[in-house]
């Protein structure tokens, strides 16, 4: 049986929304505030300054056992036996979102004006004349792909065989085995539902995975400064007692210095404070002064 689903090079994802979703929405005619498809940010996560963050489009999966389709009231949900794509007949759809909820993936969207169920098909119009999905021609990154993955000979197979090992798909803990696959190579697959992922996130409530390089990176960083803070202490100016117990130049005399600022001079000695002393002095005598008017 074939079994036509996307396949995504996330690597190759800029993150646009160009090319899928403004072209599918001008092809498809998708209702204003509706989308075929969402783009997901997965990230930043990580700890710096080993950090990454990929883009992650979503589109319907393609499932081999849809649960949308189990619980379509009237059969307007339906898998297509020719291509494996699963559609959605509007003419018989009564809109009662049943599909929306049972998709785990979010792929299913409702259509106010029209009051039906709305989903990526795959541009089937366009495939009838044996072009490819809009998404799929007008990406800028090329990171999309369509066809179908169980013929071994098509172009979707040699890409998924070309990249064995850096191949995944949707968590699924319903059973749907979606047949969408996403192509990640030059960094970590994080294992959650996009919109899992982006709320835990949000929440900060995502447990960063441990980094070997960031523990190896912040104990060298702690290991300099413990030393650099070490010779800043031994430098640090200490007078020089002689034998009467006071410093050779002012033996026996309270240590100050006078710092010079263009509108005042400050006197620093034991037990003053800093610059600002002078401005708590200035408050103070205007005050006395004002209540002795």
């Amino acid at each position: 049986m074939k079994q036509y689903a996307m396949v995504v090079e996330v690597d190759r994802c800029i993150g646009c929304k160009g090319g899928c979703q403004v072209a599918c929405k001008t092809e498809n005619e998708v209702a204003l505030g509706r989308s075929r498809s969402t783009l997901y940010h997965m990230g930043p996560t990580g700890v710096y300054p080993d950090l990454q963050m990929y883009f992650l489009p979503v589109m319907c999966q393609q499932c081999e056992a849809p649960s949308c389709v189990d619980v379509c009231p009237t059969g307007a949900c339906y898998k297509d036996e020719e291509d494996g794509v699963v559609r959605i007949d509007q003419d018989i759809c009564i809109g009662c979102q049943s599909c929306k909820k049972a998709c785990p993936f979010h792929a299913n969207n409702f259509n106010k004006e029209l009051r039906v169920m709305d989903k990526c098909t795959g541009c089937a119009q366009l495939r009838e004349k044996g072009e490819e999905p809009v998404c799929v021609k007008n990406c800028s990154g090329r990171a999309l792909h369509f066809g179908d993955i169980n013929d071994p000979e098509s172009e979707v197979s040699r890409i998924l065989a070309e990249n064995e090992g850096h191949v995944y798909t949707l968590k699924d803990d319903n059973g749907n085995h979606p047949s969408g696959r996403f192509i990640l190579k030059k960094q970590n697959w994080i294992d959650m539902l996009p919109f899992e992922f982006e709320e835990a996130l949000r929440n900060g409530i995502y447990e960063e995975p441990e980094s070997e390089m960031a523990h190896k990176i912040f104990e060298d960083h702690f290991k300099k400064a413990k030393v650099v803070h070490t010779e800043m202490n031994e430098k640090k100016w200490r007078p020089k007692r002689d034998e009467t117990g006071g410093s050779k130049k002012t033996a026996g005399k309270s240590q100050s210095r006078t710092l010079s600022f263009p509108w005042r001079s400050v006197h620093h000695g034991s037990g003053c404070g800093d610059a600002g002393q002078y401005e708590a002095d200035a408050v103070s005598d205007r005050l006395r002064k004002s209540r002795a008017g």
